[in-house]
């Protein structure tokens, strides 16, 4: 009596949320709902609403203050959400230099945002280096240090944060009225170390196998190889720590109590009650639309910085 062998199934078994076979992947709505033009049409003013919604929370304020920056005072109190009753007025634009001291407002918060860039980028990516690249044994407990500081509110450290730069530890000297007040907290950012970390994960380890063979030391693998991948992170932290020091407000008022080195953000709610409501909200616009500005020329840096900042494969 012989045993006959029976032929195996060598098909492949299906995966777990593979494709269909058409190639389309799998949506609430399907083509065949799409081809109804009931769904089809409903579907389409749907998404109109949605985008009207969008426009209007989050093109409207700023429309709304284009337009009192360019109306006269009584008009923007008398009719709120008229358009221009008196015409537009231009001049408000061009008045709130001089008679509000914007030239210096403006050239403070610059001289601001971009101290706190460069010191942010210095701390945080020579940080994240030596966590992801170099690795010392102790890294482990560093990175978790780091990471407990971003459960700690900001509110609490604020006060310890104010008597260090008033009187500091070792030389005894105060940082108050001074650039670096501002500086020095901004670049010891917990989060911005943490992501840049992650990116530098991500990088591929071959390359800087092959470097050490070649005889590259440590600084010359940050310059050479790490720092040029890391172009879309590094602009994503720059955006982020920019518009962050563009619109902070309560630590500036506690280091820079001196009204010449005062920002904006500062500097602008301290003369709204001598100031006109018209040339207030002529500078307000200005002092909103450059960072408004800065992210529509580099969101496409920005949204791909975001995409990539965990999608490199070594």
């Amino acid at each position: 009596m012989t045993v006959t062998d029976h032929p195996k199934d060598v098909r492949a078994p299906r995966r777990a949320g593979r494709r269909p076979a058409d190639g389309h992947e799998r949506a609430i709505l399907s083509a065949a709902d799409l081809n109804r033009p009931v769904v089809r049409h409903s579907m389409r003013v749907v998404q109109g609403v949605v985008l009207a919604g969008l426009l209007v929370a989050g093109a409207g304020p700023m429309l709304w203050l284009f337009k009192a920056a360019t109306s006269a005072t009584q008009d923007t109190l008398r009719a709120p959400f008229a358009l221009w009753p008196s015409g537009v007025r231009w001049d408000n634009l061009t008045g709130a230099w001089p008679r509000l001291d914007m030239g210096t407002y403006l050239w403070n918060t610059v001289v601001l945002a971009a101290g706190s860039w460069a010191g942010t980028l210095f701390v945080c990516v020579t940080g994240a280096y030596v966590l992801s690249v170099l690795r010392p044994k102790w890294g482990g407990i560093l990175t978790g240090l780091v990471l407990a500081t971003l459960f700690i509110p900001s509110v609490i450290s604020l006060v310890p944060l104010y008597l260090t730069v008033l009187d500091l530890p070792v030389t005894g000297g105060s940082l108050q009225n001074t650039w670096l007040a501002v500086w020095l907290p901004a670049a010891a950012n917990a989060f911005n170390v943490i992501v840049i970390k992650r990116f530098f994960d991500a990088l591929p380890k071959e390359l800087f196998e092959a470097a050490r063979t070649d005889g590259a030391g440590r600084i010359r693998i940050l310059v050479s190889i790490v720092l040029p991948l890391s172009r879309p992170i590094l602009g994503v932290v720059s955006l982020l720590t920019v518009v962050a020091s563009w619109k902070e407000f309560l630590w500036p008022l506690l280091v820079l109590p001196d009204p010449a080195m005062q920002p904006l953000s500062v500097a602008l709610p301290r003369v709204a009650q001598t100031s006109e409501i018209s040339l207030l909200m002529a500078a307000l616009f200005i002092a909103v639309v450059i960072p408004v500005t800065l992210f529509l020329v580099f969101q496409k840096q920005f949204l791909r910085g975001v995409g990539l900042a965990g999608g490199i494969k070594g």
